[in-house]
């Protein structure tokens, strides 16, 4: 995932950005300014260069294991760059701004999705994410508004405001990607019948349920609350098991940002 994620975006970055005269966010962007202004080395190699102490915080504040993979994200992603010599023949910024951030995002949310990064701005958004909570597109996002607002009468603005509408496409990007094959449904069900759909949830979805105990605010009768998360594939035959047992039946749709645990997925330990 860390390789085909880093040529995937170490692709977008060479034949779409590159070409254009346009900055990523992050160090990738970073290195592709300073290569603007000295034309000294490669933009892969200022990546690499600028990553240096940020793979010590990646050593101190996550784990060996981690650092060690995003030094190997890191190394792949800095030879793609170097290496890719075709450009991707988009004549419209807006659109190129569109396919860049796509194809960057799309990489970048793959490299995510393993136990490791591409370096730089990865590991200080894993950092936060894992301390804090914070999440990795916004982060991304935040720390490229800053950038790109110092770069302001260094390069051209229409160039620099493209290259923000791409930072934004490629941080929902990402965000997507993270949550691609994590979507689930929080559903809870409040009926008469609470223990026939329950049953009928477990034998013909082999979904698991939990009853909460409630109350009813204006009849005062107890209620045994089902409470159960289903992909978005079973939403509707668990509507169906609901309300052909109770029509009167009262079924609530959430959606969750992450579900961990058995049938679901691992947390995850950088």
């Amino acid at each position: 995932m860390i390789t085909l994620g880093s040529i995937i975006a170490g692709i977008g970055l060479k034949s779409i950005v590159i070409p254009h005269g346009m900055i990523t966010g992050g160090f990738s962007g970073a290195g592709i300014l300073v290569f603007y202004y000295t034309k000294v080395f490669t933009p892969g190699i200022w990546y690499f260069i600028l990553n240096i102490p940020v793979f010590i915080f990646g050593w101190v504040f996550i784990s060996k294991r981690f650092l060690l993979y995003s030094i190997y994200g890191a190394c792949v992603l800095t030879l793609v760059i170097d290496l890719v010599q075709f450009e991707i023949q988009v004549k419209d910024l807006m659109l190129a701004a569109m396919a860049g951030g796509a194809i960057i995002g799309a990489g970048s949310g793959i490299v995510f999705r393993s136990l490791g990064s591409a370096g730089g701005n990865d590991i200080i958004s894993i950092i936060l994410n894992q301390k804090f909570g914070v999440r990795i597109g916004t982060y991304n996002f935040s720390f490229n508004f800053v950038l790109f607002f110092f770069s302001f009468g260094l390069l051209d603005t229409d160039l620099i405001l493209y290259s923000m509408a791409m930072s934004y496409i490629t941080a929902q990007v990402i965000e997507y990607f993270m949550m691609l094959f994590n979507q689930r449904k929080l559903i809870f069900i409040i009926s008469k019948n609470s223990r026939q759909i329950a049953d009928e949830i477990n034998n013909k979805l082999k979904r698991g349920a939990t009853f909460l105990k409630g109350e009813g605010a204006y009849s005062g009768k107890k209620k045994d609350i089902i409470m159960t998360v289903a992909n978005t594939f079973q939403i509707k035959r668990i509507e169906e098991i609901a309300f052909s047992i109770d029509p009167d039946a009262f079924l609530i749709t959430e959606n969750t940002f992450n579900v961990l645990g058995k049938g679901f997925s691992r947390r995850k330990i950088y």
